[in-house]
């Protein structure tokens, strides 16, 4: 069955990550993500349980089809996912083994 609403869940890899010290929220990043057949942009708080220099390589769920988003000047085009953790702050979501980049999830 086809998504009505369009929206996908996608395996991707983050490419590069950056600090987004623009950004309001604290604790902000960038990051460039390659989808397999796209290369998209995400902003996503992950500097609570994660650290710029080692989610590079990581592979990610994104949700696609959003929308564009402007935070600061800097364009995000798809929802990064993350958990809570124990003290509610975003931890990514990450597939246990090696997936293909563009993977859908069922």
């Amino acid at each position: 069955m086809e998504n009505p609403l369009g929206n996908e869940i996608i395996v991707g890899e983050i490419l590069r990550a950056e600090e987004f010290e623009e950004a309001r929220k604290p604790k902000m990043s960038k990051l460039w993500i390659d989808l397999g057949e796209d290369k998209v942009q995400s902003a996503a708080q992950l500097g609570y349980n994660h650290s710029i220099n080692d989610v590079e390589g990581l592979k990610v769920l994104c949700v696609t089809d959003l929308g564009e988003v402007k935070i600061a000047g800097f364009r995000s085009e798809v929802l990064t996912l993350g958990v809570p953790s124990e003290d509610g702050n975003p931890v990514l979501v990450t597939p246990e083994i090696d997936v293909a980049k563009g993977g859908k999830l069922y």
